[in-house]
């Protein structure tokens, strides 16, 4: 008596594509959740400028950009005053319109709660010409971001700010990521206007990419 021949897999030629957009979706609502949870964030804030602050790229930096900290983000405001300590220009983003803004700041005074409750600039101080800053002028971009990969992939928010900004960066301006190790994941997905970080520094380590920014 014969017996059929087991059936062959056949591929499905109709598979959708995977969408990186939607990758990117699912992750930040996962890596919101993430940092949300994550406990003893000033001390893990502290040990991540530590190891910023030790790389030879910080040193020689003149002119440095930070985003001001808020609420669950990796803590800045001691690396912003450690900043001023060692006589660095120090500048911040703002928003304006669809992109970033940047400004010189001298103390926290020069700060208050703008875009979705955010420090920025007081728009007072704005019109201060001699205080803007382009960013062709910045050494050392420190960056904020929901999740991160080891090799420089980073999800932001999902309104491109600093990806429009980072493609403006000097080739020799290092662009440092700054994050908990829990933000870390295999992945992050990457279009092609994405811009990788040359390192993501966190509580346990640095990472160094070794793909093409």
């Amino acid at each position: 008596m014969l017996r059929a021949a087991p059936a062959r897999t056949r591929p499905n030629l109709f598979m959708k594509p995977s969408d990186p957009r939607q990758e990117k979706h699912e992750l930040r609502a996962a890596a919101h959740l993430r940092r949300l949870h994550q406990q003893d964030g000033e001390r893990l804030s502290a040990a991540i400028f530590q190891r910023l602050v030790h790389l030879p790229q910080y040193t020689q930096a003149r002119c440095v950009l930070s985003y001001v900290s808020f609420r669950n983000e990796v803590s800045t405001h001691a690396l912003i005053a450690q900043l001023w300590t060692d006589g660095k220009r120090v500048v911040v983003p703002y928003c304006a319109g669809q992109d970033l803004e940047l400004f010189t700041i001298h103390g926290f005074d020069d700060l208050a709660p703008g875009t979705l409750g955010i420090l920025e600039p007081k728009p007072e101080l704005r019109e201060q010409e001699q205080r803007r800053a382009a960013v062709q002028e910045l050494d050392l971009l420190v960056i904020p971001g929901l999740a991160f990969d080891r090799q420089g992939g980073r999800l932001g928010y999902g309104k491109g700010y600093f990806d429009r900004l980072l493609a403006g960066a000097r080739p020799d301006a290092l662009l440092a990521g700054v994050a908990f190790e829990s933000q870390l994941v295999n992945v992050v997905p990457m279009l092609p206007y994405d811009v990788r970080l040359d390192v993501v520094v966190t509580e346990s380590a640095v990472y160094h990419r070794t793909l093409p920014r």
